[in-house]
């Protein structure tokens, strides 16, 4: 296919099992490739030297700021963001090639996402599509800089690409249970932050009545309107554990100010 003007920028942390496979698929693709190893403990990093990608280790403290300074590392004008689950697929690069060979007047594209858990290609619950940005021109896009769901901000348009790129979302329900718990704490302390900045808002999205209401909302909305139902019993899986992301998130957000208190 030969190497297209793009910088590759990964984001990893204790890959060693993921990233090759990841490196592999855009090698010989893109002209950089760039691994961002959040102080792995395993070998990541080794790994990653060991098929030539350029390596970079920087603890991740605020998601938004270290995925930007990941993006500043970039060489070539246009930056395609991929976490070590992830793969583009063989349609996804030719697509790329083309719109990038063509001088694109957009600044970004998203790009539409097939959702893992496990081997299962999970098709409902909103999770395909699933667009993401991924695909930028570099300093035309930036994330918030927050800890947990950070927005997005473009400068320009954004289109929109066809083809697919792979996610492997989740290994097992153990790994989908470790990263909402990882989730949750990270929401838990935005919201605690932001009670001393605006206590009123805080009190309006962190209270009883509102968590039980969206976790209630969350599973109908995930698993009978956006179609969970269509993946059977690991849908209903799905929409019950999406569905308690705001009650446990609660429940260590009242954690912290028990805390803080005592």
């Amino acid at each position: 296919m030969g190497k297209i003007g793009l910088s590759v920028v990964i984001l990893a942390k204790n890959e060693k099992d993921r990233i090759s496979e990841c490196i592999r698929s855009v090698s010989g693709w893109a002209c950089e490739i760039i691994v961002v190893d959040d102080d792995s403990t395993d070998e990541t990093r080794s790994i990653a030297e060991s098929m030539e990608a350029k390596v970079f280790r920087k603890a991740m403290a605020i998601e938004g700021m270290h995925r930007n300074w990941a993006y500043a590392q970039a060489e070539c004008e246009w930056v395609l963001s991929l976490d070590a689950d992830e793969r583009p697929t063989a349609e996804l690069k030719a697509e790329i090639k083309a719109v990038l060979s063509a001088n694109p007047p957009e600044n970004a594209f998203t790009i539409p996402r097939r959702n893992f858990i496990g081997d299962y290609w999970i098709k409902g619950g909103g999770l395909y599509p699933a667009p993401q940005l991924k695909l930028f021109r570099k300093g035309k896009f930036r994330w918030e800089d927050v800890e947990v769901h950070p927005r997005a901000f473009l400068e320009g348009a954004c289109g929109h690409l066809k083809n697919d790129l792979i996610h492997y979302t989740y290994r097992n329900w153990g790994d989908f249970l470790t990263k909402l718990n990882k989730q949750t704490t990270l929401e838990a302390r935005k919201w605690y932050k932001l009670s001393a900045d605006d206590p009123k808002k805080a009190r309006y999205k962190m209270n009883i009545p509102h968590a039980l209401w969206r976790t209630i909302d969350r599973f109908i909305r995930t698993f009978v309107f956006k179609k969970g139902y269509r993946d059977g019993f690991t849908g209903f899986m799905i929409a019950y554990f999406s569905s308690l992301y705001q009650i446990i998130s609660f429940a260590k957000y009242r954690e912290l100010e028990k805390n803080d208190r005592n």
